[in-house]
């Protein structure tokens, strides 16, 4: 397997059920690549996710990250997810730094680097519209920026792959779209993996190089579909015939996997 991240023939239950999330998974990221994956309410999104990052382990089949098979938790990964989960009692920045203070080998050099950390925390919030908020506590932030925030949190210790969960479910539509372009100029400059999780079609097709379909559960994917759109895309976009069509194909195809 050549590809970044490689899940071949996976089959995979929680706890000691015979009940599979997923079977027969398999998926192929390449590096760099933006790739997104939808389906049906319950169908093992958020296990390929899972398993991806080494938080869960297959029953059978091989999940590859980098080139290394997964058997632990897969350190050059960032996450995000729906809920950002800020600690209230820390800083914007302090939020940002929380990884460096737990991922080897930053944890151990926190302290002779702290000034040094700050600093890239900083950029980072400058880099996502947050310029001069490290300050603030997360109950003094929007909704909006506490994602942003966020999505600062999962790329402060340089991660080769961002996995997204959904991350931006929870927010009005504007916001949503705001935070669409910001994370789009982020893989676009760090040249970073990015898996996204989401139920929403628009948003898969704005930002994925190619969004995979899975079924039902126990999921595996039914389509592999390729969004030739070329890049940079604006919102304008969205209004597009041609956006319009590859959203409504792969409905078409969620639709069917729900039958």
């Amino acid at each position: 397997m050549s590809a970044f991240v490689a899940l071949e023939g996976v089959d995979h239950a929680y706890g000691t059920s015979d009940t599979l999330a997923v079977e027969g998974l398999s998926v192929a990221v390449e590096q760099g690549e933006f790739a997104a994956v939808v389906g049906p309410s319950g169908c093992g999104k958020s296990t390929l996710m899972k398993l991806a990052t080494g938080l869960q382990f297959p029953r059978a089949g091989k999940v590859m990250v980098a080139g290394a098979q997964v058997n632990a938790p897969v350190k050059i990964a960032g996450m995000a997810f729906q809920a950002p989960t800020l600690l209230p009692w820390r800083s914007t920045v302090d939020n940002l730094l929380l990884p460096l203070e737990i991922v080897p080998p930053y944890r151990g050099e926190m302290r002779r680097r702290k000034a040094e950390f700050r600093e890239r925390a900083e950029k980072l919030l400058a880099s996502v519209g947050l310029s001069g908020q490290g300050n603030k506590f997360p109950w003094e932030l929007s909704g909006g920026m506490q994602q942003r925030t966020s999505l600062c949190r999962a790329l402060i210790h340089e991660p080769q792959l961002l996995m997204l969960d959904e991350p931006f479910g929870a927010l009005d539509a504007f916001t949503r779209e705001e935070l669409w372009c910001v994370i789009r100029d982020l893989h676009a400059t760090r040249k970073i993996t990015v898996i996204l999780v989401t139920h929403d079609l628009r948003e898969a097709v704005f930002l994925a190089d190619r969004v995979f379909v899975m079924s039902s559960r126990p999921g595996r994917i039914l389509v592999e579909r390729k969004i030739d759109i070329p890049r940079p895309r604006d919102l304008e976009v969205t209004f597009t015939p041609q956006f319009t069509d590859i959203v409504h194909e792969l409905r078409s195809h969620i639709v069917k996997a729900r039958q």
